[in-house]
């Protein structure tokens, strides 16, 4: 997990970054000024790729900011920070539902003059948070744990049948990465119907499987958990499916129903960097930013004029390219915004109960 790895200033040809950065070159702040953003994030592979391929760029066009790295990106913390008027970070990776019910009391309202979002997906800008990829979180295993594909499950249902797929599985306990849309889809529930979540249902679901579930407590350690071969089917975000795949893993995803959600920054109210941190969460819209990060992680682009040139294991998670065979449930962000905070009280009271 990354704690606090200070991004050095890349040594690359400064004017081919400049139009990668979206702001023209124009410097984040005051000129002269020395910035440190604190960013935090979700830690390894993903937040690497955060900083190789968001903040290098940036830095090489802005050689007056600089990042300090942090993670995980604790709502509790956010909102600490706020109420005591000590805030230390500046950028913060959010669910756009937290962002937009804690806008104005927890979060900075963002304004970007001179954005062009024609070929930005809806919902990418919100009030106080700026989208940066689409996250697939599908439901996946081990392939060895499963080796027959005739007799390998196929659906959204098979990871709720420990009878006919027997072992462990693995989820992140994040309303982000759909803990409780698949119970629903596994329990007859259309994607169409799907919001409102009936979520005392979603959890009844989940309580038939509950005692052979890892509930991982962050994403790294899911990841950590497919590689050492502790979970046999699971549910993990496509940013975090093809670092194990780069590394060796053979996994199979199950292209049935599959949630996808925005992943997205936003400024913690009182930052002390506001405008340094909204130049940055501005630049991780443009064509470069969204396709690098994409060809990193499998990512699906939030900008349609972004053109990826995907790597295999990449195209292997594409959610929205041809090996997709199935539905899309796209997480409802009015819907949750509405209700972060009463489904995570419920959610966190079930898993402690």
């Amino acid at each position: 997990m990354l704690k606090s790895d200070v991004v050095k200033i890349a040594a690359v040809v400064v004017c081919c970054l400049l139009s990668s950065c979206g702001t023209g070159g124009t410097p984040a702040g005051t000129a002269g000024d020395r910035v440190t953003l604190t960013f935090a994030a979700y830690g390894g592979a993903g937040q690497q790729a955060m900083i190789d391929k968001y903040q290098q760029p940036y830095t090489a066009a802005h050689p007056e900011v600089t990042f300090v790295n942090t993670s995980p990106p604790d709502l509790a913390q956010v909102k600490a920070q706020v109420m005591s008027r000590n805030v230390k970070w500046d950028v913060v990776a959010v669910p756009p539902a937290a962002a937009t019910q804690g806008c104005g009391t927890l979060f900075e309202e963002l304004d970007f003059p001179g954005l062009d979002t024609t070929d930005l997906l809806p919902t990418t800008v919100g009030r106080c948070y700026l989208g940066n990829w689409i996250n697939a979180t599908p439901v996946a295993y081990r392939t060895e744990a499963f080796p027959d594909p005739a007799t390998a499950p196929k659906r959204v249902e098979d990871f709720f049948d420990l009878r006919k797929f027997p072992g462990q599985r693995g989820i992140l306990p994040s309303l982000q990465n759909g803990i409780l849309e698949y119970p629903l889809l596994a329990d007859g529930v259309a994607p169409e119907d799907i919001y409102p979540l009936d979520v005392d249902r979603s959890l009844a679901k989940l309580a038939t499987i509950r005692k052979h579930v890892t509930f991982a407590p962050n994403v790294g350690a899911l990841q950590q958990a497919v590689g050492a071969k502790q979970v046999d089917m699971f549910l993990l975000p496509d940013s975090r499916l093809v670092p194990l795949m780069n590394d060796g893993n053979d996994l199979t995803i199950i292209w049935d129903k599959t949630v996808t959600t925005m992943n997205a920054f936003a400024v913690p109210k009182g930052s002390p960097h506001l405008a340094a941190a909204r130049d940055f969460i501005r630049s991780v819209v443009s064509t470069q930013a969204v396709a690098s990060i994409s060809e990193a992680l499998g990512t699906a682009p939030v900008n349609r004029a972004a053109k990826p040139d995907l790597p295999p294991n990449a195209l292997k998670v594409q959610v929205y390219g041809p090996v997709n065979t199935g539905e899309i449930v796209r997480q409802d962000i009015d819907w949750y915004a509405a209700n972060f905070d009463q489904v995570t009280a419920k959610l966190s009271t079930w898993l402690t109960g």
